[in-house]
């Protein structure tokens, strides 16, 4: 086993990459210390890796249980293509080949095995496992999927509460669960059901920061809406729909329109689903068509663009569906085709729902996803809050953010809806009060009098949408509360009594024109960058069906980017590249810089790169280079790299201090710019903090950081 001085070299050696990612240094190193580990991390968060590095560091063999025969297939050939010992035992390989896979363990090959936990639990197994432990050791048992082991979890399997076996027979033995989703009612549960001693536990925040999320009003023609969208995609994409029969539908529509599109749903069989998913996650088509059937087991990390075609029944399900959509880090869409037509099939189907609790509670969720789609806030802000995490909005990633709607004063609208909401004593709900306000002549208005009411008629020159949108800004701002029994009675708070005795002002987003869809992928290499990106994506097909791995295995996008922004010449150019391990190198890096070279002779490009660029230093400098110099703006560039805009601001002043051609006066007014290098040639000082207090507000740290820059490179140059 090689020796390393810092996690960071055995995660270079191993897989490829210089920098963890939030919370896995922390994790891992609990893990090397015995710790036992409730990990919650949600998908794309990096899960794998926390138990994988370990596993290679320790002593042993680490038992992985999983509970479904894609994933462990999936993350064992990623691991081997890394030169790891890895290898699974399931009901899918023969007598024989069991035998040689222990054979494989018993002397010392194997560091990570994967089992699924009704193998594991099995008389046969556990006495093998008893000489796993006795001859070279149990590195620690890592339980994936973690959530299956809970009843309130959303996908309990019984044979996993069998696990605390594990516990008992081998307590000195450190247990790491694992899973992307779990309530505190879950985490208590998994804690208890798999007997954790005294855990590490690790929760990550659910907001996927690589995601933009996009409500787009689904149109009469609406195939053809899907249609038109899929031409200006490129990469993977998941439609999800809700009826097998849409399904079929689609993916046919897709395939006669040259679409490369595949079905998949419970209807169909289990061996023609399995070839589907496999030709999809291997590059042979570009598009699944699915219902939620396609779930759990999809660990295919390019997938550029996930789309519902129609209303997901609820939030939850949702963010689980959408989440399939960027897993590897780089820039994704979520889509969702909304219209009312949708929303009334479904609450349809709630209505055949015979248990009155079930029915209220599938309404409840349901609206939960009508006020995402409908609302006019930050999305990441409605589905963080459904999750219990707390988000402050303005994430600049989702279509609300990107193109704000103007705010406007409703506060004399908004009393008037307050007023009637107490006049009414607070026991109805939006409907109702929208009723009441606009002058309706039901007969249940007449029936509680409300027509007598002071309220009645007061609000007819606002529309029903206008309420209902008025209403729906209430509640999310909290400036009246919801019931939560699935009628959506509204009740006053403190807040509404702060508006209605003038002691605070609402304001609301009203909705704007349709805006074009935001194109994440039209403009964002440069020609020969995508033309190559394009060509070693090809090689890359090639030499992941020799071998019968999905493409992925072989290098993720994100590689094979920087691969084709950087053009690396030599062998050890091409071991700097994030995602490019020592097993890679051995494996693909010839071939690679090949294909690079070929590239650049056909084209008349320079290989590689020279040591005063920037890209030497960071590619992340590199790519914020790129953009500026295709003409994005900073907030357009943010926008592309899921980065800030003072990050972006961070990047160009380190690019002026290079020399890199910036032009200052397009970023910072000239007159701005005098003032600035006054107070650094009075003060002699370049601290920005000091700098900010003399200037003042109308200075902005982002505009002072790049004065300094320009200031430092012109101080440095040799004077003539």
């Amino acid at each position: 086993m090689p020796r390393f001085q810092t996690l960071e070299q055995a995660l270079k050696y191993y897989f490829g990459y210089d920098k963890f990612r939030p919370g896995q240094e922390q994790i891992i190193e609990s893990a090397l210390q015995n710790r036992d580990l409730l990990v919650i991390m949600p998908t794309g968060g990096g899960k794998s890796l926390c138990f994988q590095l370990p596993a290679l560091m320790k002593p042993g063999v680490m038992i992985v249980v999983s509970p479904l025969i894609s994933l462990m297939q999936d993350q064992v050939d990623s691991l081997r293509d890394n030169g790891i010992g890895a290898t699974f035992i399931n009901s899918s390989i023969s007598l024989p080949e069991i035998r040689n896979r222990e054979e494989n363990i018993l002397a010392g090959k194997i560091k990570l095995l994967y089992v699924a936990p009704e193998k594991l639990l099995s008389d046969k197994f556990l006495g093998f496992l008893d000489m796993i432990a006795a001859n070279i050791g149990v590195s620690a048992f890592a339980v994936d999927e973690a959530h299956c082991v809970s009843h309130w979890g959303h996908d309990f399997r019984p044979e996993y509460r069998q696990m605390i076996q594990l516990r008992r027979r081998y307590p000195g033995i450190p247990l790491l669960a694992l899973t992307a989703t779990a309530t505190k009612r879950v985490q208590v549960d998994i804690v208890e059901q798999l007997g954790l001693k005294k855990p590490m536990i690790h929760i990550a925040s659910f907001n996927r920061t690589n995601l933009y999320y996009e409500i787009v009003p689904k149109e009469r023609r609406s195939y053809e809406q899907l249609l038109n969208y899929i031409r200006k995609e490129k990469g993977a994409g998941i439609i999800y729909c809700t009826s097998r029969k849409t399904v079929d539908e689609i993916a046919t529509s897709l395939q006669n329109d040259r679409i490369s599109a595949l079905p998949y749903h419970a209807g169909m069989s289990d061996e023609e689903r399995s070839k589907n998913q496999t030709r999809f996650i291997r590059d042979d088509v570009q598009i699944m068509v699915a219902t939620v059937a396609f779930g759990m087991g999809i660990n295919k990390p390019d997938v550029r663009f996930v789309v519902h075609y129609d209303l997901p029944r609820n939030l939850e399900g949702y963010y689980q569906e959408s989440g399939r959509a960027g897993r590897d880090g780089e820039a994704a869409k979520c889509t969702l085709f909304f219209s009312f037509g949708d929303l009334k099939k479904i609450e349809h189907f709630i209505d055949q729902k015979p248990d009155d609790n079930e029915r209220l509670i599938a309404r409840q969720q349901l609206r939960k996803v009508v006020d995402y789609a409908e609302g006019n806030e930050c999305r990441r802000t409605i589905v963080l809050r459904y999750f219990g995490e707390v988000y402050e909005g303005n994430c600049g990633l989702c279509d609300n953010c990107c193109n704000p709607q103007p705010q406007e004063d409703w506060t004399v609208d908004a009393q008037k809806f307050l007023s009637c909401v107490a006049r009414c004593h607070e026991k109805f709900g939006v409907t109702h009060l929208i009723d009441v306000l606009r002058g309706s002549k039901n007969k249940k208005i007449e029936q509680y009098g409300h027509h007598s009411l002071s309220t009645y008629g007061i609000g007819k020159d606002r529309t029903p949408e206008q309420w209902k949108l008025l209403a729906r800004s209430l509640v999310h701002q909290g400036l009246v509360d919801e019931s939560h029994d699935g009628y959506r009675i509204l009740k006053l708070n403190q807040k509404s009594w702060e508006v209605l005795r003038k002691q605070r002002s609402v304001f609301i987003a009203v909705p704007r024109k349709a805006a074009e869809p935001v194109s994440e992928d039209t403009n964002i290499m440069m020609a020969e960058t995508e033309l190559l990106f394009d060509r070693l994506r090809r090689l890359r097909k090639s030499l992941a069906d020799e071998v019968g791995v999905p493409p992925y295995v072989v290098f993720h996008d994100s590689t094979l980017k920087l691969m084709a922004q950087i053009r690396p010449k030599n062998l050890q150019e091409f071991g700097n590249i994030s995602g490019v391990g020592q097993s890679k190198i051995q494996k693909y890096g010839a071939i690679f810089v090949a294909e690079i070279g070929n590239f650049c002779q056909e084209y008349d490009l320079p290989q590689a790169i020279t040591q005063e660029s920037p890209k030497v230093l960071s590619n992340t400098y590199a790519l914020t280079l790129q953009y500026y110099q295709q003409g994005l703006v900073i907030e357009e560039i943010a926008l592309r790299r899921n980065l800030t805009i003072s990050t972006i601001y961070t990047h160009l002043a380190r690019l002026i201090s290079t020399g890199e051609s910036i032009d200052l006066d397009k970023l910072v007014l000239p007159a701005k710019q005098m003032l600035v290098l006054k107070v650094i040639k009075q003060t002699d000082d370049i601290n920005l903090v000091n700098l900010k207090e003399i200037l003042g507000d109308g200075f902005s740290y982002d505009e002072i950081k790049l004065v300094v820059a320009w200031w430092k490179k012109q101080s440095s140059c040799p004077k003539k």
